[in-house]
């Protein structure tokens, strides 16, 4: 099956094929669309200020996050610093306290050297052993008196 094609007017016509012929009288949307109307200088000026306003907000808030960040870290570092300090000041205490615990020991053995409270012996006696089965010590015997009524029930 072949079609024949014909070029005759600047209109390509099938042949077999009938063109439309019917008037296009009504078109097929109707109704009133929004047409852009010519910008003024108001909104112009509007828009821009909108724009500049809008880029400094987006600017404060970037500077506003970059130092809640720096503020966090500073925090973070303070509270590494406090906890440090704190385990110093602890162990420090239990220094002190071990110090003053030498000085008094110190301060005790220098003020026995000063007086000479404690002095090496100069003679030694030798005691010979008691016999201890020859010497009994007597135990006092108590008299406890007895009290025949009860307190309470």
């Amino acid at each position: 099956m072949s079609t024949n094609i014909r070029v005759s007017n600047q209109n390509l016509l099938l042949v077999g094929v009938k063109p439309n012929t019917a008037p296009v009288s009504n078109p097929v949307i109707s109704g009133s669309f929004y047409q852009a109307k010519p910008v003024t200088v108001r909104e112009m000026i509007t828009r821009r200020i909108n724009k500049t306003l809008c880029v400094c907000l987006l600017f404060t808030i970037c500077v506003t996050m970059v130092s809640y960040y720096i503020a966090m870290n500073f925090e973070a570092k303070l509270n590494s610093l406090d906890r440090e300090i704190v385990r110093i000041n602890t162990e420090n205490a239990d220094l002190q306290a071990d110090l003053d615990r030498y000085k008094s020991f110190n301060n005790v053995d220098s003020k026995i050297g000063e007086n000479k409270l404690l002095q090496k012996a100069e003679k030694v006696i030798e005691v010979t052993d008691m016999n201890s089965s020859a010497v009994v010590p007597r135990s006092k015997k108590v008299k406890h008196t007895e009290f025949n009524w009860a307190i309470g029930y």
